[in-house]
């Protein structure tokens, strides 16, 4: 067995942190339980440095249960920094909070659960970090303990359990399909099995992927969730839980599984489902929460393009990890914004911010056109990416409705940006956060850097995975 912990130093950075965020907050006075955020923030910029000076060998640790290869590289680097992030946008809200310390706890470990997912190559690894991932994220969801976060925090449980179970199900019936669990086993030993159990464990196993990734048809929590939570929360379940997902499906779908199952027919059915049914169900939305919660599905349909062609087509991989990674920092701009403004829950009340708040009004504008795929910003380059991908792969009817669906989406995005250039005064009760301010305007530089240094990028990721 080979145990390289210095493969596992972001994983191992944020777990540790956690155990001593936990540690040192119950002792600490609340009004210097800051150090815990601080802590975090601390093994996020560890996990980044570790990363970045990591070497591009790919390979397996652990008896071959974690992958350390491109895509888990790149999926680290997105993860740490949005969380750091969340972390920025959530300080003006925790702060001197009495549950402070327990917070950045959870945050951490939902973040150390996305992570596994990323590298798993494990049916029981991937099956670790989805509960890793998850469990924490309900408690996040009820944190603020009113009626709408409870709410909120039931629904995502409830949807968790079930469809953990069912994935719990689907890894059972692979592990019986194929005699193992590790993924390089099950390639060569699923051919020989019965293909309704195949099939059977394969939907199973999708299932609470897509719940993670917040796709149809496990999509249902995602509004209800996004709009009870507060903002950074917000942010943090329709964001880091689909880097995690998305990049444990493609590995999964391409590692996995056989050339003889016919899977890709059925990811690109969800992914015309997911881009539809979010953009249809986003156009008359007035809460600026569920209008970005019903975004982050129709963004789900168009990342699950790449994993669709994960094997009929080289240019899936980087496009679907320069695209989570764009959608990441955009997305996250536009809940900072969000946050920022903390009463301003509907469309209506942003009436005014270009001329009160120009600067916020600027970066709204660019992440919501960002979301559209408008360039210079990076979701163009993605979007530009994944079609490509999708085009080359054999599906050019999924590319064509992923670009009607992309015009259509510009009508809701629209109805957000349009009251902010119209003269009138701005509320005073929607209040004002530095903090989320400031990590708004980070985001929204980042998403137009990666915009514009796309081309020096995008080589970063053509790398080989493990397999």
């Amino acid at each position: 067995m080979k145990e390289d912990l210095l493969a596992l130093v972001p994983e191992l950075a944020l777990l540790a942190a956690a155990v001593a965020g936990l540690l040192t907050g119950s002792w600490l006075p609340r009004r210097r339980q800051w150090i815990v955020a601080a802590l975090a923030a601390a093994a996020c910029v560890t996990g980044v440095g570790a990363t970045a000076g990591a070497s591009g060998r790919a390979r397996t640790v652990f008896s071959g249960t974690f992958a350390v290869d491109t895509a888990t590289h790149a999926g680290r680097l997105i993860v740490l920094l949005s969380l750091l992030l969340v972390c920025g946008m959530s300080a003006a809200r925790m702060r001197r909070d009495r549950r402070e310390a327990e917070y950045y706890v959870l945050l951490l470990l939902t973040g150390a659960g996305a992570l596994a997912m990323i590298g798993a190559a494990d049916l029981l690894m991937l099956f670790a970090g989805y509960l890793l991932a998850s469990v924490p994220a309900y408690a996040l969801a009820g944190f603020a303990k009113d009626d709408a976060g409870t709410e909120a925090a039931l629904k995502y449980y409830l949807m968790g359990a079930l469809l953990g179970t069912v994935m719990l199900a689907g890894v059972a019936a692979l592990y019986g399909a194929g005699h193992a669990t590790l993924y390089a086993v099950l390639r060569t030993g699923l051919p020989a099995a019965p293909h309704a159990l195949v099939a059977a464990g394969l939907v199973a196993v999708l299932a609470g992927l897509l719940f993670k990734a917040g796709g149809v048809p496990a999509h249902f929590w995602v509004p209800d969730v996004a709009d009870g939570a507060t903002a950074p929360i917000a942010a943090y379940v329709t964001t880091l839980p689909k880097i995690g997902a998305l990049i444990a499906a493609h590995r999964f779908l391409h590692q996995a599984l056989p050339s003889g199952v016919d899977w890709p027919l059925l990811v690109a059915v969800l992914a015309a489902a997911s881009m539809t049914l979010g953009n249809l169900a986003a156009f008359f939305q007035t809460s600026v929460k569920r209008l970005l919660a019903y975004s982050a599905i129709s963004q789900v349909g168009y990342l699950l393009m790449a994993v669709a062609v994960a094997t009929r087509s080289d240019l899936a991989r980087p496009a679907l990890l320069f695209y989570l990674a764009a959608y990441a920092l955009t997305n996250l701009g536009a809940f900072a914004v969000v946050a920022a403004l903390p009463r301003a829950r509907a469309i209506a009340d942003y009436r005014g911010l270009a001329r009160h708040r120009p600067g916020l009004a600027a970066v709204l504008v660019v992440c919501l056109l960002g979301l559209v795929g408008t360039p210079p910003t990076g979701v163009f380059l993605g979007k530009l990416g994944v079609f490509s991908a999708a085009m080359d792969g054999g599906y050019a009817w999924l590319a064509v409705l992923a670009v009607v669906n992309t015009v259509a989406s510009l009508f809701y995005y629209l109805r957000w940006l349009t009251p902010l250039f119209r003269p009138a005064p701005l509320s005073p009760r929607i209040g004002w956060r530095s903090w989320p301010a400031g990590v708004a305007y980070v985001a929204g530089t980042l998403s137009l850097a990666l915009g514009v240094a796309g081309g020096a990028v995008l080589p970063f990721l053509q790398g080989r995975d493990f397999r």
